[in-house]
């Protein structure tokens, strides 16, 4: 396949709209001094996002039901308390890989 040229700047563009709107708040607020509860408010955001994730994942629909996914509620079980004991993003991910795989090859 060979690139031309409006392929080559349709990439660009693309790459241009995502990383505009990702860099410009950095740009604006660069020089600022963020208010006290305003930085307080953006220290949640991580974790929001990252429950949001979890839980999707915890969860299913079935019908007008919702119920909890047992291989990914299984899987949670380990992996959390593995993060709480050691802290360590590597080491959880690496445990919550492992049980999936696990979960899925052997049961």
């Amino acid at each position: 396949m060979t690139t031309t040229l409006s392929m080559f700047l349709l990439i660009l563009g693309c790459a241009f709209v995502t990383w505009v709107p990702r860099v410009t708040p950095f740009i604006l607020v660069r020089n600022i001094q963020l208010p006290n509860i305003v930085l307080r408010w953006l220290q949640f955001i991580p974790v929001c996002i990252l429950s949001a994730l979890v839980f999707q994942a915890l969860l299913r629909e079935e019908g007008k039901f919702v119920t909890f996914n047992i291989e990914s509620t299984i899987a949670f079980i380990p992996t959390l308390l593995v993060a709480i004991w050691t802290k360590s993003l590597s080491i959880t991910v690496v445990v919550g890989v492992l049980t999936v795989a696990v979960l899925r090859n052997f049961f």
